[in-house]
């Protein structure tokens, strides 16, 4: 009776100790807070610059993600994933972030629901059908994969549906996922940010300007301030975070150009991008057109910084289209879409956050780049043509039977070329241990300059958007009116703009990796018998296996008792 007693005292003691153990613990972890992700590529895990953003958010961010009901496996996972960057977001937010996941199909009248769609629309948010099979028929529904992200009295919609459409459906639902984090947070700091960093666009020697880059600015205009400048026209670029010189047509006097070279000596960051040759559209047709070069007089400010734009255009027979005279039909000529190499179709990239998982880019005109060496500049490739690209040196003639020709791989064999470039370090100003231009003050001039960082693009016509030859409005940037396809140039400006001007490092975000782990069709066709049948008696068998063991050992205890 007394070692029965004893026994009961010492449960007691050991539950009471463990009790104690269990508070103990609960406490620190009040106080300490951390998480463990033990996943292999750290998808539970975000950015420190996405911590703190969140920590730091002095109002309630509301999110309304209109991706509920039910879909195909493909969007159940990506509701999935979108409810758990939400709820990880939550974690650091804290009651200052609340989301909810809406069906916008449900409970509203047709004409209601029409004039929602169209409301979705205009905030960004474009439908997607997608097709399901329910009680053995194919069932079609529209759905919005996006959200919209409300703080105080802004709110802003984004697509959460992205990728690279030219990979498989999968992946690109698997890229889509890799870039929740990046579009949520991104979009949170920019409607939680007091004050906007701010953008020259430079002018003065006849780059693009008016309707030519409304779509342009108004993509900018959502993050920063962007500005015309007329560099010939102002002392200095102070002021500003950053400028974009695109498709000059002119030349630089040496005053302008030591503009441009001490805001970036201070830690301004640039975007070049730039065309060497200039080809007339209008006179490609008949025997066809010279390609003329510019003289924008930039050759040496760009060899001091380590690039060389060459005199040269890059064919590609992965290229974008252009329409074409192919015959009469009475009066009335007939016009057929055709790809023409001298508009490559960009869809090869260096896995960087400026161009990961980014859709296809459409350019015009490329020009071959060389990188001479700069003493401690740090070079990344961004933007490739494809396998098979030709480079054509001046003088060129550009000719619609350029189009009509039959281009052979096999005679197309320079592989890819690269067409953009970032560059990362601390320049050495291109007047250092020269005469500085008549007129310039030498005593604020600096010859070594700060950390920043420039990109360069060989396409004038990148940043540039189209006119509706009807109504004479802008084309949004990266809409290609011939095929009416919309391609991801808009993103990419963003996407270099967010890279160069996020110090906080958000940008870093889109570097997230999800992988896919698909199962082995052939073993689970092999194993599929065994393993249900495992599935079925495992349980079983254990629980049996435990209640014999449980009765043995009792019977043990009690029979030294």
């Amino acid at each position: 009776m007394v070692n029965l007693f004893n026994k009961k005292t010492e449960y007691l003691l050991s539950f009471a100790i463990g009790i104690v153990l269990i508070i103990i613990v609960n406490q620190l972890g009040s106080m300490y807070f951390t998480r463990i992700d033990l996943t292999e590529e750290k998808r539970y895990t975000i950015s420190d610059a996405t911590i703190e953003m969140l920590q730091n958010l002095d109002e309630t961010v509301y999110v309304d993600v209109y991706l509920d009901g039910e879909f195909p496996a493909g969007f159940q996972r990506l509701q999935k994933s979108i409810r758990e960057i939400l709820e990880e977001f939550k974690v650091y937010a804290g009651d200052q972030l609340q989301y909810q996941f809406i069906d916008p199909t449900l409970d509203i009248s047709p004409n209601v629901r029409q004039e929602f769609y169209q409301n979705l629309a205009e905030k960004g948010i474009q439908p997607t059908n997608v097709f399901d099979t329910k009680g053995g028929e194919k069932v079609e529904k529209l759905v919005f994969p996006g959200a919209v992200i409300s703080y105080g009295t802004r709110e802003k919609g984004v697509m959460l549906l992205k990728g690279n459409k030219s990979s498989s459906p999968q992946e690109q639902l698997n890229q889509s996922i890799e870039g929740l984090e990046y579009e949520l947070a991104s979009s949170i700091l920019q409607l939680t940010q007091s004050r906007l960093k701010s953008i020259a666009y430079l002018t003065g020697h006849d780059e693009p300007t008016g309707k030519k880059i409304a779509g342009l600015k108004s993509a900018l205009s959502e993050y920063y301030f962007i500005q015309e400048v007329d560099i010939s026209t102002v002392n200095s670029l102070e002021g500003f975070d950053a400028f974009i010189l695109a498709q000059p047509k002119s030349g630089f006097s040496e005053t302008d150009k030591l503009k441009m070279d001490q805001f970036i000596m201070k830690g301004g960051k640039a975007l070049f991008v730039i065309d060497k040759l200039y080809v007339n559209l209008d006179s490609i047709g008949g025997e066809g057109t010279y390609a003329l070069p510019y003289d924008h007089n930039l050759d040496d400010f760009f060899f001091k910084y380590g690039i060389r734009f060459e005199q040269s255009l890059i064919v590609d027979i992965n290229a974008g289209y252009y329409p074409v005279v192919v015959g009469n039909m009475g009066n009335q000529p007939q016009m057929r879409l055709m790809p023409f190499p001298y508009f490559p179709l960009i869809n090869r990239y260096e896995p960087h956050p400026i161009v990961r998982n980014l859709d296809a880019v459409y350019t015009r005109f490329v020009s071959k780049i060389d990188t001479v060496y700069a003493d401690g500049i740090r070079k990344t490739p961004l933007l490739y043509t494809s396998e098979y690209s030709r480079i054509v040196n001046a003088p060129i003639l550009v000719s619609l039977n350029d189009i009509r020709a039959e281009l052979k791989p096999e005679f197309i064999q320079a592989g890819p070329q690269v067409i953009g470039w970032l560059y990362e370090g601390a320049f050495s100003s291109i007047y250092k241990n020269r005469f500085l231009p008549e007129g310039a003050d030498q005593s604020n001039f600096v010859a070594d300059g700060k950390e920043t960082g420039l990109i360069f693009i060989s396409d004038g016509d990148l940043i540039k958007n189209e006119v509706n030859p009807k109504t004479g409005q802008p084309l949004e940037l990266g809409l290609e009116p011939f095929s009416n396809t919309m391609y991801a140039n808009k993103d990419l400006i963003v996407n270099a703009m967010a890279y160069l001007m996020d110090e906080g490092g958000i940008i870093n975000a889109r570097n997230r990796e999800v992988k896919i782990r698909p199962l082995d069709p052939v073993k689970l066709q092999r194993g599929k018998t065994f393993w249900q049948t495992f599935n079925l008696v495992a349980p079983i068998a254990l629980l049996i296996a435990f209640g014999l063991i449980k009765y043995w050992i009792r019977k043990k205890t009690y029979a030294k008792n």
